[in-house]
């Protein structure tokens, strides 16, 4: 996530740089009819770090992510190009798993993370997350007169309460990966996970198309339910409105 910010603040600096080499434009005079990237929905992979590697070598497949926010875009009158935004959404995440089960119906302190290498396992198992979010973001347009064509920076934080969390399995099979039941197993519970959540957020593209990176401030598990795991996400946000 500190190199994508990094990233992001090149960027701004080499269009800054780059928009001295033309004529000056007095922003303060340039009316802009409305502001755009009222919606926002993210498609995004999903990953843990500072999960050990007993628990990391076992996130297995494409962990994937889905977020969705309504926002307020509002421009500096001084200079439209720089604008706050903020909102209201929900995110979600599934990170997937081969031969693990994670015991969240567990009544220990520390949440199990069980290697099934040598017994039965759903061949299909996930952990699903979401979470009912406030994102707040501070936007440079290039060229907010013609924003759908212009290149788009923005660095905020996101605040989010989770709504949901459950493990789902699907079919049974034997260590052999022989069928043995076709069925599917939801758990949910919330005992051993943060159920507030801090996140930095930074996005950069063009016009209605850009990439997103979140890492989350605070860690995915409560003090002593299990390692410092903060969950991070990057991919693809389609804006517009």
């Amino acid at each position: 996530m500190t190199k994508f910010a990094f990233l992001l603040f090149a960027l701004i600096s080499f269009s800054a740089a780059s928009a001295q080499l033309k004529p000056k434009k007095d922003w303060s005079k340039v009316d802009i009819d409305r502001s755009g990237d009222h919606i926002m929905l993210q498609l995004g992979s999903d990953h843990w770090s500072g999960a050990p590697d007993s628990i990391s070598s076992r996130i297995k497949g494409f962990s994937r992510g889905l977020n969705f926010y309504i926002m307020l875009n509002k421009p500096f009158k001084s200079d439209p190009r720089w604008s706050v935004a903020f909102g209201v959404g929900v995110s979600s995440s599934n990170i997937v798993f081969k031969k693990t089960s994670v015991g969240i119906l567990s009544t220990g302190t520390l949440l199990p993370f069980s290697n099934l290498d040598s017994s039965n396992y759903f061949k299909k198992y996930k952990l699903a997350t979401s979470f009912l979010e406030a994102p707040i973001e501070l936007r440079y347009t290039v060229d907010p007169s013609n924003e759908a064509k212009s290149w788009k920076f923005a660095l905020g934080v996101k605040v989010g309460t989770m709504v949901n969390v459950h493990t789902k399995g699907k079919t049974l099979v034997n260590k052999s990966g022989s069928t043995l039941l076709s069925y599917t197993e939801k758990e949910s519970r919330n005992t051993y996970f943060n159920t507030t959540r801090l996140a930095g957020t930074a996005r950069v593209g063009m016009g209605h198309f850009s990439v997103f990176g979140a890492y989350s401030i605070t860690s995915f598990l409560k003090d002593g339910a299990g390692p410092s795991i903060r969950p991070y996400q990057f991919g693809l946000t389609i804006s517009g409105l």
